[in-house]
């Protein structure tokens, strides 16, 4: 027990900038345990048009584990098609439980292999530290992030040791879902870009630790302005979905069971909420102890649009010559062996959300649309690796999308 409000009183920050100075994060405990989760072959899973069902089971993994725990707070992140988090030894079991639950519910209901996994700190911490960090983004909801590459290494390990993989049935009654949500439209880019990006510093840079990163910050000022100039979540584009198509994922998640009445039923269920809220945020309603004229603002505010995770992961909105900027920027770090970096460029976002509590305690999950932080951590894996022919590949499509960007990556490959 003596752990267990490891992260409660953790301190929390307050600007994003200050997570890239590592010398504002702690270690955390070693006692605690790595909670792995991701869609196995994601990446054809998206080529098939299915990334928002990936994202809904990479959130669904952080809200069962959240409502297993509760009233426990942990720490955790989003990767798009998976997630990591961190508990005590007092909760492991029930995280377990409901992440076995969850491959059950991937299984039964999306037709798709959740990979999960957990490692004990002390097979990590030996090889690589785990440093956490807490930024506080509204009075009511904080985020974490994490250097030292403990968390890629469990990752790696889960999936190159079964022993640390959870193989074995899982009951999807286990998986608590309450408050995972889909029910925005997807978010479009107000200057024509969504990007997905991930970057990673490189130890041969000659930067100390992730010190790299706030000049990547800084230089995403030069080129952006202000939060606000490259923040992918508008209000004014936030509009709610009565499209049952839309809400598929979310009935596929949360309905009671498969069979096709279960998820009619759920479906219409949030359709008839989604019209309420429609009618509650237009008329500028306060119910429930929610102010609903400011709630679109409330949500722009908890939204996970950038975070560090052993890399800095954003999802940066702005114009096309703006993307042509960083990308040229970035390329010219990465022929110095300071960093590598993978992007995704889309024209919208995805939001998938976490709502423990309507009024203040809800958080909304970012990534970019058509395969975001999915597709851009393989492309960075593909230029980490050296195999330059899927960079290539890469390219080529970006160019038939984007023909300025496309030539660019075209040249640097």
């Amino acid at each position: 027990m003596a752990t267990d409000r490891f992260y409660v009183d953790l301190p929390s920050l307050g600007q994003f900038l200050d997570l890239a100075n590592p010398n504002n994060y702690v270690d955390a405990p070693a006692d605690w345990y790595v909670l792995v989760t991701d869609v196995v072959a994601s990446t054809e899973a998206i080529a098939r048009g299915r990334y928002k069902e990936v994202n809904v089971l990479g959130a669904s993994s952080i809200v069962a584990v959240l409502n297993a725990v509760a009233p426990l707070e942990v720490p955790f992140v989003f990767g798009g098609d998976g997630a990591l988090l961190l508990v005590p030894p007092t909760a492991v079991h029930a995280a377990r439980e409901a992440l076995l639950g969850i491959r059950a519910l991937a299984h039964e209901s999306f037709g798709l292999d959740l990979r999960v996994g957990i490692v004990p700190l002390t097979a990590v911490v030996s090889q690589r530290p785990v440093r956490v960090a807490k930024l506080r983004l509204s009075p009511t909801y904080c985020q974490a992030s994490f250097i030292g590459g403990g968390l890629t290494y469990a990752t790696d390990l889960v999936k190159a040791d079964p022993t640390y993989r959870l193989d074995v049935p899982g009951d999807r009654a286990t998986a608590d879902l309450s408050g995972l949500e889909c029910r925005w439209q997807d978010i479009p880019s107000p200057r024509g870009h969504t990007v997905s990006l991930i970057v990673a510093a490189l130890p041969s840079g000659g930067y100390v630790n992730e010190y790299l990163y706030g000049e990547v910050l800084e230089t995403l000022r030069c080129i952006y302005g202000d939060r606000d100039g490259y923040h992918p979540v508008a209000t004014a584009a936030l509009n709610l979905s009565i499209n049952p198509q839309r809400l598929a994922a979310e009935a596929k998640a949360r309905a009671k069971s498969a069979q096709w009445g279960d998820r009619v039923f759920y479906t219409a269920k949030a359709y008839l909420e989604s019209l309420l809220g429609m009618g509650l945020m237009g008329l500028n309603i306060r119910s429930g102890d929610v102010e609903w004229g400011r709630y679109k603002a409330d949500v722009r505010a908890a939204s996970d649009y950038q975070k560090i995770d052993d890399a800095l992961r954003m999802v940066i909105a702005g114009s096309p010559a703006q993307t042509e900027q960083l990308v040229r920027y970035l390329e010219d770090r990465l022929e110095q062996g300071h960093l590598v970096y993978g992007i995704h460029v889309s024209d919208r976002a995805l939001m998938t959300c976490l709502i423990m509590d309507r009024r203040d305690r809800h958080f909304h999950l970012i990534d970019g649309a058509d395969g975001g932080y999915a597709l851009a951590a393989q492309r960075m894996k593909a230029r980490l690796q050296g195999k330059t022919q899927n960079w290539r590949a890469y390219a080529r499509l970006a160019q038939r999308r984007h023909p300025s960007l496309g030539s660019l990556l075209s040249t640097s490959a």
